[in-house]
């Protein structure tokens, strides 16, 4: 059976809303990423995420319950999985790639357009489209921590992240002629690969230790 979450459309909001219970976010669906591969520490950090879309763009808003909360990597397309992260991966109608918004607690974005995420044999990825910083600075990343987490918080804490991804960021290298009604594919993950406490959490359960398998992906669909 195929997992879906529904987009709502919400022609309300129009910036990046930071809290969960704002009236904004009230007709949003909750997914929840709570599939935690078995390589992961005990740690596994209660991860939700709300979306809504309008003509202008797609709005993300991610509640974490965690621990061991680190944010190190600070640089555009840096290694951002290794801190305490947030991910989506997701794939347009008819596109022949997917796009992996990757996302420390501290707001660091790293995200490329990935054709072929298979692995030649010097261990790149045989078709990876980056995108140049300017077209990534389009989109607009709000949290609740400061940049840089170090060191680790080790106490329970709970954090947000708020995204904006505006349509015309998707123009660069696949252009939407209508959303509304559409379905993508893709997914929803937290992880934290050099955290204290490792873990790998995916909203729809993936077969192995690889984010990267679009064969794993659900269905988001873009209600009219």
């Amino acid at each position: 059976m195929n997992k879906q979450y529904h987009i709502h459309k919400n022609s309300r909001i129009y910036h990046n809303v930071m809290e969960w219970d704002a009236p904004e976010w009230k007709e949003a669906e909750i997914a929840k990423i709570k599939h935690f591969h078995p390589k992961s520490s005990e740690h596994h950090p209660r991860t939700e995420v709300k979306i809504q879309y309008n003509q202008f763009g797609i709005f993300l808003l991610f509640r974490v319950q965690d621990r061991y909360v680190r944010s190190c990597h600070l640089k555009y397309n840096d290694k951002v999985h290794e801190d305490s992260c947030v991910e989506w991966f997701i794939q347009p109608p008819d596109a022949n790639g997917y796009y992996n918004f990757e996302i420390n607690c501290g707001g660091t974005l790293h995200v490329n357009y990935i054709i072929d995420p298979t692995r030649d044999e010097n261990g790149k990825r045989r078709d990876i489209r980056p995108i140049p910083e300017h077209i990534a600075q389009t989109i607009a990343i709000k949290s609740s921590l400061p940049h840089i987490v170090n060191p680790e918080i080790t106490r329970p804490i709970e954090w947000y992240l708020a995204v904006y991804i505006p349509m015309a960021f998707f123009t660069y290298l696949t252009p939407i002629e209508n959303i509304n009604s559409s379905i993508w594919r893709g997914n929803l993950y937290k992880c934290g690969d050099k955290t204290s406490h490792p873990h790998w959490g995916a909203w729809k359960s993936i077969d192995e230790l690889n984010f990267h398998q679009p064969a794993c992906f659900g269905q988001f669909i873009f209600d009219d």
